[in-house]
């Protein structure tokens, strides 16, 4: 993999996140929530993949001819993307290890930018100066209008509050009158603002919705108390709880908080032969175990799907 492309801006919010959550620059060291062997351990069992000459063939002639596929992502989403923990290694996470397997699979180098939000990400697709982005990126009826999943985890939605939950926030019903940060113009920002609706419907005081661009700026205020509670992906919230010295937890975990079925992927411009080519890749690092592999690493096996499809999401 190639050394990610990230602005100043990227890098000195790794920063700041790593002072403030003991990250330890975003560690590339896993969670370690096995029960045995830790990471490294987990990390030697991926195995390693001989090129599938029939799955290569199917890629456009232009990758085969350059020999890499050019991937994007929209910054630091742990602990599947994580951006600028050193700059020599790329990106690191689960994500990185699923594109060196794939890498291996289609023997060709997959290639890493990082750019700025999920727009940049489908507009740089449009303009041909990315294959795929990755992800994963939760796949919406409504994002499929734009790009083509290939969905390979599940995801849940919870809060991330301080220690000991001061502001009793247990749900979607708790969080009126609560300052509550989302990823701006995600999922989340849409369900957690229909509930601030509700809230004045019902006489309640409104939710205060801060919007943010990135998850490290978003963990950074609940810790600071500039905001109550962080409304976003668990697998990420998790990581970031761990991460944080005891000064975090989850809230709300075991409710729907305003979603269906949550499925999550990679994403490929709209008639792209590498949906199909990604979507046999991934079954079959199903099949041999690596996938199961990665995710155990990470800590994601409550993530894992079991059947890997294109554009599942149906919400």
């Amino acid at each position: 993999m190639s050394i990610p492309l990230f602005n100043a801006r990227s890098t000195t919010l790794a920063v700041l996140a790593a002072t403030l959550l003991g990250l330890t620059g975003c560690t590339a060291d896993p969670v370690d929530t096995s029960t045995g062997g830790g990471a490294k351990a987990a990390a030697a069992a991926i195995p390693r993949q001989q090129v599938d000459k029939t799955l290569q063939a199917k890629l456009p002639a232009n990758i085969r001819a350059a020999g890499k596929i050019v991937a994007v992502n929209n910054g630091s989403f742990p602990p599947y993307v994580i951006v600028g923990a050193d700059k020599g290694a790329g990106i690191q996470g689960a994500t990185a290890d699923l594109s060196q397997a794939i890498s291996q699979l289609l023997g060709v180098r997959i290639e890493h930018a990082t750019v700025d939000g999920l727009a940049s990400v489908l507009s740089g697709m449009q303009a041909k100066r990315y294959d795929l982005d990755l992800g994963p990126t939760g796949d919406f009826v409504e994002r499929q209008k734009q790009a083509t999943f290939i969905d390979y985890v599940q995801e849940y939605v919870v809060f991330a509050v301080r220690k000991g939950n001061p502001q009793g926030i247990d749900g979607l019903d708790t969080a009126c009158g609560k300052r509550v940060g989302v990823m701006a113009a995600g999922s989340a920002e849409k369900v957690i603002k229909a509930q601030s609706a509700k809230c004045v419907a019902a006489g309640k005081p409104a939710v205060a919705v801060q919007s943010y661009k990135d998850q490290p700026s978003s963990i950074l205020a609940v810790q600071s108390d500039r905001a109550d509670a962080f409304f976003s992906s668990q697998a990420p919230l998790t990581y970031f709880v761990a991460q944080s010295g005891g000064k975090l937890e989850l809230a709300g975990v075991g409710k729907g908080n305003g979603f269906q079925d949550l499925f999550q992927g990679a994403l490929v411009p709209i008639g792209s032969p590498l949906a199909g080519v990604l979507l046999a890749a991934v079954q079959k690092l199903h099949a041999n175990g690596a996938y199961d592999a990665i995710m155990a690493k990470w800590g994601l096996e409550q993530n894992k799907l079991s059947t890997p499809g294109l554009n599942l999401g149906k919400s």
